[in-house]
């Protein structure tokens, strides 16, 4: 507020007590300093407004990072879970196939084995029919 003397605001004072007596400079003045406070009184008004709904727009905004960050440890939880049980799996599966493996291994083993045995009797039963046969000419 500006300062005017201790004159003004004594007299503004003095005449604003009685209506009927002051001046219409006084009043007029009167007036602006209102009107003035009361654009004051609305900025003051409207900062609150703006800033209540800021508060209200953080606070929410918060609630709902909360609610997100809820929502991904709860499914890091889960995928920590279904990981773990992937690996078990994996685990499992390996054994089985080394197990496989081993078998395979004695399969074809096996089967080399035999197809040898196999095509040494061929050989033979080929060379025996030859030799029944006599010489070809």
């Amino acid at each position: 507020m500006l300062d005017r003397g201790p004159s003004f605001g004594d007299q503004m004072a003095d005449e604003t007590r009685d209506p009927e007596n002051i001046t219409t400079a006084n009043a007029l003045e009167e007036w602006r300093e209102a009107e003035r406070e009361l654009a004051v009184a609305r900025r003051g008004q409207e900062a609150v407004d703006v800033a209540m709904r800021a508060a209200e727009q953080a606070s929410k905004a918060a609630a709902d990072t909360a609610t997100a960050a809820r929502a991904a440890l709860e499914a890091a939880t889960r995928a920590e879970a279904s990981a773990s049980a992937t690996a078990e799996a994996a685990r499992v599966l390996v054994e089985a196939t080394r197990v496989d493996q081993t078998d395979a291994a004695a399969d074809v083993s096996k089967a080399e084995s035999g197809e040898v045995e196999a095509h040494e009797r061929y050989r033979k039963a080929a060379q025996r029919a030859r030799d029944r046969r006599g010489p070809e000419q």
